[in-house]
């Protein structure tokens, strides 16, 4: 059992204003692994007092001072790497491998993307007769999901210490143990007091009074975008910098001059990619566009990849795919799942229900729907499991129309023999990442969306801006 009943504020772990806990549950198990304190407002204030008498210190630190904080919170990352990738297996489901190859590495190589950008950085450059500096934004309140939780804070974490801010983060109370862990990391590498606080809790709660409190300066919130609209809504009165990386139903098209062999690994790509981690990305291709006359040829491959892929135990060497999150999300899924098929849409594999053998434990059987139009809900809504729904199209033009018809713009997949043709497609598609030929995410790339999906950016330099306020000093050029 796992139970950690403190909050992180001012360099210390403190007891909470009260000791309401939350039962934490193994997904795989169903069985409660640990508890957490619950928060209240009162805890909010006194991490954003803690983070505020810190920022008058922090924000002056050198350049140099901020990437040898960053070099040592990496250091010791490194050694607590293993610990953290256990800690989310057990806490929200991901497989064993993933956890250890992406999940817990994610935290690292952001913070070794952050000191490569900031090494480069220019926080003062001459403009015309002007000196324009780019200043710290202040306090930063941050609320991060359980999908990817180490990878979600790192995005945010990294850039915002390497700029000077000063953090209040309230991780997923579904997924909280690897946040405590990595909050020992920033202890045990010399993080100063106040610079970093974490105070657990719910959404209504906890997450309101950090995007309306008047002394947090900028709030960056991941999670659907129902939540988004609350978080931009809280933080309205005060005039914060708001960004959001939100909901998804990333398109993936398949152009039609592929090879037959391009083309089933071009399918048989998009089916893994969205079955990884459950489904549960917000990145997710769940919409795969195919040429109508190479349907049929699509769907064989789809039943075939799907069905290969190993639903269980997420201990097990041997799985892809664990469990989903909890009880909640499961039933959810199944909702879904249900609407699709009453809507007509044809279940190509998987289905409603549990895997075989599979009674005890969140899982969900990965899913291809065929026979879908694009104004279904199953097609429409992010569903965030294991289902990936085919739309046939009969023009370039018409797949890009249908792609683009969608109330979300996160994230795109583009795949075909004729790399100018790709692009050209890719350029026209309104999301904020596309995929081409099957190219991995890139962590110095831009990450966010258009439309429904959010504002702002992480990652990359364009990551650090949303950290920096801007000052113009008038006939100051050096």
């Amino acid at each position: 059992m796992r139970n950690y009943h403190n909050f992180y504020i001012n360099g210390q772990w403190v007891t909470p204003n009260n000791r309401d806990l939350l039962n934490v549950i193994n997904p795989a198990t169903e069985q409660v692994i640990g508890q957490i304190s619950m928060g209240t407002a009162a805890d909010v204030d006194t991490a954003v007092k803690a983070a505020q008498t810190a920022f008058a210190s922090f924000s002056q630190i050198s350049k140099q001072g901020r990437i040898d904080l960053l070099k040592a919170i990496a250091a010791e990352y490194k050694k607590k790497s293993a610990d953290i990738a256990a800690a989310i297996t057990e806490e929200m489901g991901a497989p064993k491998w993933l956890s250890e190859s992406n999940q817990a590495a994610s935290g690292y190589l952001h913070f070794k993307s952050a000191i490569q950008i900031l090494e480069d950085f220019e926080f003062e450059f001459n403009q015309d007769t002007s000196l324009i500096r780019k200043e710290p934004i202040g306090v930063c309140g941050f609320i991060t999901p359980w999908n990817w939780p180490i990878n979600q804070i790192g995005c945010k974490l990294a850039p915002a210490l390497a700029t000077g801010c000063t953090v209040v983060w309230k991780p997923s109370e579904v997924a909280p143990f690897s946040a405590y862990l990595l909050m020992q990391v920033l202890h045990d590498a010399g993080v100063p007091e106040g610079v970093v606080n974490m105070v657990n809790g719910d959404g209504p709660v906890v997450g309101s009074a950090i995007s309306s409190h008047p002394e947090i300066q900028m709030v960056s919130f991941t999670g659907s975008t129902r939540a988004g609209i609350a978080v931009a809504q809280d933080a309205a009165p005060s005039i914060k910098r708001v960004t959001q990386e939100l909901g998804g139903k990333s398109a993936n098209i398949i152009l039609d001059d592929l090879s037959e062999e391009a083309f089933g690994k071009a399918v048989a790509g998009g089916v893994k990619t969205m079955c990884v981690n459950s489904g549960q990305n917000c990145n997710a291709p769940s919409r795969m566009f195919i040429p109508q006359t190479r349907l049929a040829e699509a769907e064989a491959v789809v039943k075939k990849v799907m069905g290969k892929i190993t639903v269980g135990d997420p201990n097990d060497e041997n799985v892809f795919a664990g469990p989903v999150v909890s009880k909640l999300q499961w039933e959810r899924i199944q909702n879904l799942l249900q609407q699709g098929i009453d809507e007509g849409a044809e279940v190509l594999a998987g289905g409603i229900g549990k895997p075989e053998n599979l009674e005890t434990g969140f899982y969900v059987k990965p899913t291809a729907f065929t026979g879908v139009r694009n104004d279904m809900k199953v097609a429409q809504n992010e569903i965030f499991g294991p289902v990936l729904c085919l739309l046939p199209y009969e023009t370039e033009a018409q797949a890009i129309e249908m792609a683009n018809d969608n109330d979300y713009g996160l994230s795109g997949y583009v795949s075909g023999a004729d790399a100018k043709r790709v692009i050209q497609v890719a350029n026209q598609l309104r999301a904020g990442m596309i995929h081409i030929n099957g190219a991995q995410m890139d962590r110095t790339a831009p990450f966010g969306g258009y439309k429904h999906s959010g504002n702002g950016r992480e990652r990359g330099p364009q990551g650090f801006e949303e950290f920096l306020e801007t000052k113009a000093l008038l006939g100051a050029a050096k």
